[in-house]
Parts: structure tokens; sequence; C-alpha cells
């Protein structure tokens, strides 16, 4: 196994101006600990607030209400945090999740977990017991006393960055570690715990300006060159994951100088054209045979992985992803290159995708251009006829879907955990980057029915939820999409049960296993709290519904009928739930 190599010798810098604060007040004026705090998030560029209020954190929602950020009151924190992701990657600028004590707190978690990581900006702002009440059992009480604090409130695994505010003099120090965090490379989950008498307390000093430019990570010319030398080795295959979705343009033209294949994760979708000829299919978790393929025939010499971590949902660890000689996996995390196959020889680089490309690319002119000549195996598309049956055959609904949304129009796609994220994945073609997300890493039930809000508000356009069911039952936000009149767009696969355990359990050999949902009309449901919604019942009449849908200026249910009965393609999951012991022993 090669020795890993850390690369962080060449950075590059920019001015964040965004980072910049300063406080326009005179310095005789006094404001609050909460109007400070406010500001300091004003000044790094948070645009959105989502949350839920209560009246421990009510100096601070006030104060938000009073700035230049537009606040969404949610239906719940979980919610808020899911859309918060979502506003994020719709926006590159942090968003702000606000909650109450106690519950508000714990409610928020799995999407601040998620938040984590998705690798997404959020400053999560909260109220904690004042002092004097801390041990008194006060209503809903935040503290060492009723909380698991060291856990909750501390930097960590849940938060990068956490604080306990106990005095206003201690701003001074938070913003400069706020703005330190939001200019570093990847994501930022940030916390600030404040007791309600320090909201209330007052300033009597004005907080100092800070200034930071962002450094990025890049590789040097040393390892630059090494790269290119591996590479010209022979054939190779590129590996492209979310965290290369900036570099789409540098990675298109090297493959077409090299005529290198190119595979994605599949949260990597989209950011190389799924149309180009020398793309061989999504690997992992819904993927394509067609990657397996490439693999097993053409064995390419090594494989460059552009800034995904090669986790069970986009891997699965398979033997046959491993190339003939190293992966060259560049990352701007530097625990990810190596850890997903420890024993595969790998050349790893801590590096930002787009510089590392931008510099790569120097070396591959487009007068070396080398196309291949080379059929490679593609993905393959198997369109089937509707038909007037009862019930809708998932895969006649992702074909309509890919003809009405994703070719008709330029709304965003959001596929939620279970079948929904299965079928999308599969059969959903993208040509550009930022069309398509799905959690295949923490993948929560509830993250795109409500994440949805936070996208279609920043985008000030249609987006899209492909989502069973249960997780519309679970959590959703069509209140809030109402309130606040967003465009967003829900399409139910309803068919009255976890279809993605019950069909699962079923293949593992579990029997006598309840994953049934009573049935449920989700358009009577969202028309109850002032959306509108078409239900379809057979497929003929899909593309009338997908159409109305995408037409409608309110938020909009699509609830459709699904047959249960057939089987999405995450069969690997299940091969890979089995090498893990999850399957009933047979006598």
């Amino acid at each position: 196994m090669d020795v890993k190599f850390q690369d962080t010798q060449a950075n590059t810098t920019k001015q964040l101006n965004s980072s910049k604060q300063t406080f326009h007040r005179k310095p005789s004026e006094i404001f609050s600990v909460a109007e400070a705090v406010v500001k300091i998030l004003e000044d790094m560029g948070v645009q959105y607030a989502f949350g839920v209020s209560g009246g421990a954190i009510a100096p601070v929602w006030a104060a938000l209400h009073q700035s230049s950020i537009q606040v969404l009151h949610f239906r719940h924190e979980a919610g808020a945090a899911f859309a918060a992701i979502e506003a994020y990657f719709a926006s590159d600028r942090p968003v702000v999740v606000f909650t109450t004590t106690g519950p508000g707190i714990t409610n928020a978690l799995t999407g601040l977990l998620a938040a984590r990581w998705e690798g997404a900006k959020v400053i999560f702002v909260s109220a904690s017991t004042s002092a004097p009440q801390r041990g008194r059992w006060a209503f809903q009480e935040t503290s060492a006393y009723t909380m698991p604090c060291t856990s909750i409130m501390s930097s960590g695994q849940i938060f990068h960055y956490a604080t306990t505010v106990e005095c206003s003099d201690e701003l001074t120090e938070i913003s400069r570690r706020l703005a330190l965090g939001l200019v570093q490379p990847g994501g930022l989950v940030a916390y600030l715990s404040i007791s309600t008498n320090i909201q209330t307390s007052l300033l009597t000093t004005s907080l100092p300006r800070v200034t930071l430019s962002e450094t990025v990570a890049t590789a040097s010319e040393e390892t630059i060159a090494e790269c290119v030398r591996l590479l010209t080795e022979g054939p190779f295959v590129i590996w492209v994951g979310f965290g290369a979705r900036d570099a789409a343009e540098e990675i298109r033209q090297l493959a077409e100088r090299t005529g290198a294949a190119v595979m994605c994760s599949p949260r990597g979708k989209g950011i190389f054209s799924e149309d180009h000829p020398q793309f061989v299919g999504v690997t992992g978790f819904a993927g394509h045979k067609s990657v397996l393929t490439y693999m097993q025939e053409y064995y390419p010499l090594h494989t460059l992985v552009l800034g995904t971590r090669l986790g069970e949902f986009t891997s699965f660890w398979n033997s046959t992803m491993i190339p003939q000689r190293r992966f060259l996996h560049i990352d701007i995390d530097p625990d990810v290159p190596g850890a997903a196959y420890p024993d595969a020889k790998t050349f790893a680089i801590q590096s930002d995708v787009k510089e590392f490309m931008k510099e790569l690319l120097k070396h591959f002119s487009v007068s070396n251009s080398c196309p291949t000549g080379v059929t490679l195996p593609r993905p393959e598309l198997d369109l089937i006829k509707p038909c007037t049956g009862s019930l809708v055959r998932p895969k006649v609904l992702m074909d309509m879907i890919q003809q009405v949304i994703v070719e008709g129009s330029d709304a965003v796609v959001m596929a939620e955990s279970g079948n929904s994220f299965a079928w999308a994945i599969h059969h959903l073609r993208f040509t550009q980057p930022g069309r398509f997300r799905v959690s295949t890493g923490f993948g929560s039930m509830g993250h795109f029915v409500t994440g949805i809000v936070g996208a279609a508000l920043v985008r000030n356009s249609k987006a899209v939820a492909i989502v069973g069911d249960g997780a519309m039952l679970m959590n959703n936000e069509i209140s809030t999409a109402v309130q606040h009149q967003i465009s967003a767009v829900w399409i139910v696969l309803n068919d009255s049960r976890y279809n993605m355990c019950d069909q699962g359990l079923t293949l593992l050999n579990f029997k006598g296993v309840d994953a049934k949902i009573t049935p449920t009309n989700f358009v009577e449901i969202a028309q109850a709290m002032g959306a509108d919604g078409i239900r379809v019942e057979k497929e003929s009449d899909i593309q009338v519904a997908l159409e109305k849908a995408m037409a409608a200026s309110s938020p909009f249910v699509v609830d459709v009928l699904i047959d249960p009965t057939h089987i999405p393609p995450s069969e690997s999951r299940n091969q890979s739930l089995i090498s893990q012991g999850a399957k009933t022993i047979i006598n």
C-alpha cells in the first residue's frame, strides 16, 4: 500500500468580502446582545433564518425580524434545519437555524447532523436557561443539570464549533471564530447557545472589524507532476463525487482531452453530463451495471477520485471498483482518501478539487486531445409505454418526470430516502450540475419533503421533491410553503407502505413484519393547508398532472398511486446488508 501524501504545500487565497464584520452604529449607541449577534450574522452574509420560536429565544427572534435577514417560521425544527441545508446549497451562503430551549434543540439535532454529513454551512442559535434559574426545574430547562451539554453543546461530532454565550464580552472572539469557520473549505455547523437574560443584556462597546481571507488548499507542482505521470501511464477512469460540483467544466475538459471514462456517485449526478458518450454510469446504490462492465472489461490502471468519500452507497466497498494500480484521491478533507478502501494503493492529495483540476489541465492541452475511438459501455435506457392499468409503475413515472421536469424545465429535483431515491438515481438523467439533490450518507427521512422549501425559496423558482408517502406523513412543510407562497412541488409515491423496508425485509427472509401505512389522500391534506394538488390513479394521467404542477403558482402536491409490487434497483443495498449479517438464518 502506498504511503498517503497529504499535500498542503501550495495554497491560493482570495478575499471573502462577506466575512468583513463592522458595526455601523455610533460607539455611544446602546444595543443588546441579541441585536449584536444578528448584526454579526448579517455581516457574515446570512440572508435567511429558519426556525421555530419560543419565549426563551424571543429577543433573538425579534432582532432577526428587525434585520435584513428574511425569517421563516417553520412547523418543526428538523424541517427548518433540512430547509437550511438546501438553502445553503442553492445560495452558497450560510443559513441560520433558530430554536427555543429543551425540545426545540433536540428536535433540530437530526437536521443539524444531516448538515454536518452534507457539508453545509449552517449556524444554529438557540436559547438556554438563565443562570439564576438553572437546577430549579425551569420550564424546558436547558442547562448542565438537564441536558447532556458536553455532547450536545460543545464542539465535536455534531458541531464544528459550539459555545455558550455567558457575557457580551465574548462576542468579539465568537465573531472571529465564526468568520474563520465560514471561510474554511468544506462545511461548517456552528452553535451559539444564549441564555435569555444574556440576550437582553446591553453592550457598551462596538465590535471590531474582522477581515479574513479564504485559503484554498491546492496541490504543489511536484504533486501535480506526479499525478500527470501516473495518469499518462495508461487508461484511467474519473470518479466524480458531490465535492467536485464546482469543477464540472474542468472535469469535462480533462475527460475529452484524455479520452478517460467518467462515472459518478449518486450525489454527483449531472456534474458530468449523463448524455456524454464518455459517461459510463452511476456507481453504488441504484447505480448502473455498465459501471461494473467497464471496470471488469476495460480494467483501468488508475482511478482519479474527485470529491467523494467512496462510502457504502457510492461504492459498497466492491473490490471490482479497485483499479489495477492505485487510486489518485483528491479531497479537501484529509481524512477521506484511503478510508473506504484501506487495503488499496492510494495516492492521497488534500486539495480543493477545482483548483487541482485547473493545475492538472495545464499538462493536458487541447492539442494533445486523445479520443479513444472505443465505444464505452453506457447505462441502458429501457423506455416503456404507459398503459391503462389501475396503478402506476414507478419506471413510467420516472420516464415522465424526465420528459416534463428534467428536460422541460430548469427546476432542481430532490429525491427522498427510500424507494424514491432508488428510482430517481437509476432512471433520471441530468446534464448539468446543481439539478439533482439526494442524501446517501446520513439519509434521513424528511430531509427533502422539508428541504425543498429552502431550495425553492432561495432559487425563487420551482423545486421538485420526489418522496414516499411515509416521509410525507413523517415531516413536511406544506403549510410553511403556503404561508410564504414558495413554488415547491411534491411528487408522492403513494403505495401505502414503507416499501423499501417491506420489500427489503422480504428479500432478507424476515417474515411477518408490518410496514403498511393506512391509505392517505395527500391532495386533500394539501388543500386543507391551502395548497393545490392532483391525484394520479393511472399512467395516462401522469403527464397532464406534472404539467399542471409545473404551471401552478402555489405549492402543489402530485399524489401518485404506485404499484407496490415493482422492485426498485436497490439489490446492491440488500447484498451489502447480507454481507454485514442482516439476514435471517434458514434452518
